[in-house]
C-alpha cells in the first residue's frame, strides 16, 4: 500500500497537512499530529501495515499493541478519504 499520488503533504509551522490534489474525491485537508505524520511519511513509498508498525516501534518507546492500534486507526482514516492505494 502507499499514499495515492492525488495527495500531497505540506508542512506549515511544524505541522503536517495532507492535501488532496488532482482527481482526489476528498475535498478538505487533514491536519496530522506527529504520529499520523510519521505514518503518512512511511506511506510515501510502497509498504505494508506491519512494516509501518515496525518502523514506529523502532522510533517510539511505546507498547507494540498500542502502536499497532494507532497505525490501524490512521490507516482507517486515510482509507475513508480515499488516500491509500492498495
Amino acid at each position: 500500500m502507499r499514499l495515492k499520488n492525488d495527495f500531497i503533504t505540506q508542512e506549515i509551522d511544524g505541522v503536517q497537512y495532507l492535501v488532496p490534489v488532482g482527481a482526489a474525491q476528498f475535498f478538505g485537508m487533514l491536519r496530522n499530529n506527529k504520529t499520523a505524520a510519521f505514518i503518512v511519511d512511511c506511506l510515501k513509498e510502497e509498504t505494508t501495515e506491519e512494516a509501518v508498525v515496525d518502523a514506529m516501534c523502532e522510533k517510539y518507546d511505546a507498547p507494540p499493541d498500542a502502536i499497532a492500534a494507532d497505525v490501524k486507526g490512521i490507516l482507517s482514516t486515510l482509507r475513508s478519504v480515499g488516500a491509500l492505494e492498495e
